[in-house]
């Protein structure tokens, strides 16, 4: 992997994890998301209108992408109001890539390498000490992750079709648009429109700036060097974000998640290189 490639994917890392960090900070996260997704919206506009390549065969896999997006941003925004980022990152992060293998082998019938299947024991011993055993394990949140991960892991199929009938950023903004409309009509329709103006700040706009420069970095990354290693170095996001939880969120880690942390980004680096 070029040095090049691995800086661009380390940074993609960083970007994804520092948005989780600010939408899981902020005070209302649904309304923060909502703000989040009209701004990078608006970010990826210019750039695909100047790449703009969308096939008729493209618009199946689109609307598909839009539903699955939208219910990954409006989980993602629930669990953060419930649990910890510490907990729901590493977990929907890790059990992703899991879900993905397992679905390649039941539909497509394709068999895991020793590899894979060294990495999902990993991964799942990583989700046992994240998770927490006894009366420090949040069922609610692990669920969150797991429904999580299910949508990461359906639209990442949806996406990898869909992207061969039209161009990247401009797949993406047909993806995104509709997403965040949906976001803010669903605030304003509620009586919640306050709420998007009080997030409507700093935060909420570099979430959604970061949400745009992780992508164009992962695809950068993905020009250089092969999908599979840039995978597995994106994920070391999972260590990132369980950082930033600690410096910035003031989450409590202790040395079961962090040590499971590092077993997931471990695992997941096995089953993508497997």
């Amino acid at each position: 992997m070029p040095l090049s490639a691995l800086l661009l994917a380390l940074a993609a890392a960083v970007l994804h994890a520092l948005w989780n960090v600010l939408i899981a900070r902020s005070r209302d996260p649904e309304a923060a998301t909502a703000v989040a997704l009209v701004a990078a919206a608006v970010a990826f506009a210019p750039v695909a209108v100047l790449t703009w390549d969308v096939g008729r065969d493209a618009w199946p896999y689109v609307v598909a992408s839009a539903a699955l997006e939208l219910a990954y941003f409006a989980l993602l925004a629930a669990a953060y109001r419930r649990s910890e980022l510490g907990l729901i990152y590493p977990l929907a992060r890790g059990l992703a890539p899991v879900f993905v293998l397992v679905a390649a082998a039941v539909v497509v019938g394709t068999d895991p390498s020793v590899g894979q299947v060294v990495g999902v024991a990993a991964i799942a011993a990583g989700v046992l000490l994240v998770r927490g055993v006894g009366r420090r394990a949040d069922g609610r949140g692990t669920l969150f992750a797991a429904v999580i991960a299910a949508c990461i892991a359906a639209y990442t199929l949806v996406d990898k079709e869909g992207i061969e009938h039209a161009s990247a950023v401009a797949y993406l903004e047909l993806v995104l648009v509709p997403v965040a409309l949906v976001a803010v009509v669903s605030h304003a329709a509620t009586g919640r429109a306050g709420r998007l103006r009080a997030e409507l700040g700093p935060s909420s706009l570099a979430a959604g700036a970061g949400s745009f420069a992780a992508y164009a970095f992962a695809l950068a990354a993905l020009a250089l060097a092969p999908a599979a290693a840039v995978a597995a170095v994106r994920e070391t996001g999972i260590l990132f974000a369980v950082a930033l939880g600690v410096v910035v969120l003031r989450e409590p880690v202790g040395r079961p998640r962090a040590t499971g942390a590092a077993l997931i980004v471990g695992g997941v680096a096995l089953v993508a290189l497997g």
